[in-house]
């Protein structure tokens, strides 16, 4: 699955995960349904998504031919600089062999020169003047002629091509913009959706959504999401947490794709609490990762999950204070276990 790019659409940006910890008299999380839910609203998000991925690249695209035109305008500008320039020059030049004949009288005098010649040889330089004073002048004016030619064409080259950069640039435009209002509307609709069924503390099941391998073979660990920006992160102190915080948030969209950082098994998937929707899962080594304020999960408790496989849409729910994901990495399933999730993924070979 593809990711918008953090410049394309961020809706709400993350500030805060608002953790209430283990106070007492906190409400247990409720857990997920065994039977599928409605599917359409998840579904929709993560083809949306993908079409404004793929609307992102072509409207990229679009804009580095659109560089690529300018440079190329910018310089056809200095070259009908230097075209009208020469234009100029063979003005001149045509004036000046005018003018040398007016002052010389001319074709008469060319003429004279001809009717005077008292030798064939003299006859012969006299007509070789002639016709050099008369190839010099034709030459000058086809040269303009060919100039004013080429300059017409490069400047209507121009206008058209600039006519056709802004068109082309106008209706991708126009595409994008309306992939990702439709976007906007089915992301809303699906927080909608997942913070409805967790105060009815019914939620759904996990959703079927197509996934494509975008991992490498042989990469054992990757950040749960794949474009982010880091918020609050593992330990800081805020007014909104009873106690300091326990991982380290990614302010990503509403219905991101989240995926699993390793290879492991899903130990859990609830909903309810300051959390939200999370899922927990539990790698090699002993270690457990968890991800929280999902607005939806695509994996089901006791099912293996490889390393970057798909297992929720990021969202809002629960305690938080806009779309993002919460992530931690625990030594047990449970709250109050966690470590530094960027240096434990760093020690990995990830760097966030």
């Amino acid at each position: 699955m593809r990711l918008i790019h953090r410049d394309r659409l961020m809706l709400v940006p993350a500030v805060l995960c608002a953790l209430l910890g283990t106070a007492a008299g906190a409400a247990a999380p409720a857990a997920y349904a065994s039977e599928g839910p409605d599917t359409t609203t998840s579904a929709e998000v993560a083809r949306l998504f993908d079409e404004a991925a793929q609307a992102t690249l072509v409207y990229e695209k679009g804009r580095r031919a659109a560089d690529a035109q300018r440079t190329r305008a910018l310089h056809l500008q200095e070259q009908l600089k230097r075209q009208r320039g020469h234009l100029a020059t063979l003005h001149d030049q045509i004036g000046g062999v005018a003018r040398d004949q007016y002052r010389t009288g001319g074709p008469l005098a060319l003429a004279a020169h001809l009717l005077m010649a008292t030798s064939p040889e003299e006859f012969m330089r006299a007509r070789r003047l002639v016709w050099q004073a008369e190839l010099a002048v034709n030459q000058l004016l086809q040269r303009a002629r060919q100039g004013e030619r080429r300059l017409a064409a490069a400047e209507k080259t121009a206008r058209a091509a600039w006519r056709r950069l802004k068109e082309r640039r106008d209706r991708l435009a126009a595409i994008k913009k309306d992939i990702e209002t439709k976007l906007e509307a089915a992301q809303w609709q699906l927080q909608g959706e997942a913070d409805r069924s967790v105060a009815a503390g019914a939620c759904a099941g996990a959703v079927q959504l197509e996934q494509s391998a975008d991992v490498p073979s042989g990469v054992e660990w990757v950040p749960p999401v794949e474009d982010y920006d880091l918020s609050a992160g593992f330990d800081s102190v805020g007014e909104r947490w009873a106690h300091r915080h326990t991982g380290q948030d990614f302010a990503v969209d509403i219905g991101t794709p989240v995926r699993s950082i390793g290879a492991g098994r899903v130990v859990s998937v609830s909903c309810g609490g300051s959390f939200g929707i999370e899922v927990i899962v539990e790698h090699t080594g002993g270690y457990y990762s968890q991800y929280a304020h999902l607005a939806a999960v695509t994996v089901e408790q006791g099912k293996r999950v490889a390393t970057g496989q798909q297992i929720g849409q990021a969202g809002t729910t629960g305690n938080s204070t806009g779309p993002h994901l919460h992530f931690e990495v625990r030594l047990t399933p449970h709250l109050g276990s966690g470590v530094d999730p960027v240096w434990w993924l760093r020690e990995r070979g990830v760097t966030l």
